[in-house]
């Protein structure tokens, strides 16, 4: 059901992509909601966890989790919270699927043995969504081949559930979970707040986002 849930995720990201054509204001709603349900349940649900564990220094691990998704950004430019710039040739992105593939595979990774798997399994299903999105409009709008594209999306939503496979069968992932989980806190840290907090255009108040913050809030909370 994991593996499943995960992969579909993407997929549906790129079915609504070419039979509903969503504009881009819609896709930041969405993108907004999975950013405010993917902050709760890290705030809820992983803080304690970690925090409650036996494990010295997990701030430690939560700040390099932060630095990691810096690293992450400069070569993904921002994809994983809703920034895609289209380029005018027609070269396969590679810094941005390495980067994305990274970031999948490693947030799959705490989806094992995780006491609360179902709720991380859907921020993160929820996140990959509006991700997918925006990938696949990007690819749709640039010059690359669609068979490339297409390859690219499929490899990509392949990427959580092998990070959980890892989780479930290689040792050394299984020995270091919580310290794996609090690296992860810090990249969900990283990307819901940028999606949440940053700037909206003109320094204007967006009634919509705000209210799409909200639901999201309150889903996780009810979760």
């Amino acid at each position: 059901m994991t593996y499943i849930a995960l992969i579909v995720s993407v997929l549906v990201g790129i079915l609504i992509v070419f039979g509903l054509k969503p504009s881009n204001k819609i896709a930041q709603l969405l993108l907004a909601f999975s950013g405010a349900y993917l902050l709760s349940i890290t705030i809820l649900h992983l803080f304690p966890e970690v925090y409650t564990s036996k494990v010295s220094n997990i701030g430690l691990f939560i700040l390099i989790g932060l630095l990691f998704q810096l690293i992450l950004d400069f070569f993904s430019k921002g994809a994983e919270h809703g920034h895609i710039h289209i380029q005018e040739n027609s070269t396969f992105p590679w810094a941005l699927f390495v980067s994305l593939s990274i970031h999948a595979f490693m947030e799959g990774i705490p989806l094992a043995h995780n006491h609360h798997h179902d709720y991380l399994l859907w921020a993160i299903v929820v996140h990959k969504i509006p991700i997918a999105i925006i990938l696949g409009t990007f690819f749709v709008n640039s010059n690359i081949a669609k068979s490339k594209a297409l390859l690219f999306l499929i490899l990509f939503s392949l990427m959580s559930p092998l990070g959980s496979l890892a989780g479930e069968h290689i040792q050394v992932v299984m020995t270091y979970k919580t310290e794996i989980t609090a690296i992860i806190i810090g990249i969900f840290l990283h990307i819901s707040t940028i999606i949440l907090f940053e700037t909206s255009k003109n320094h204007t108040f967006n009634l919509l986002k705000f209210i799409a913050i909200l639901t999201g809030m309150f889903v996780a909370f009810l979760a």
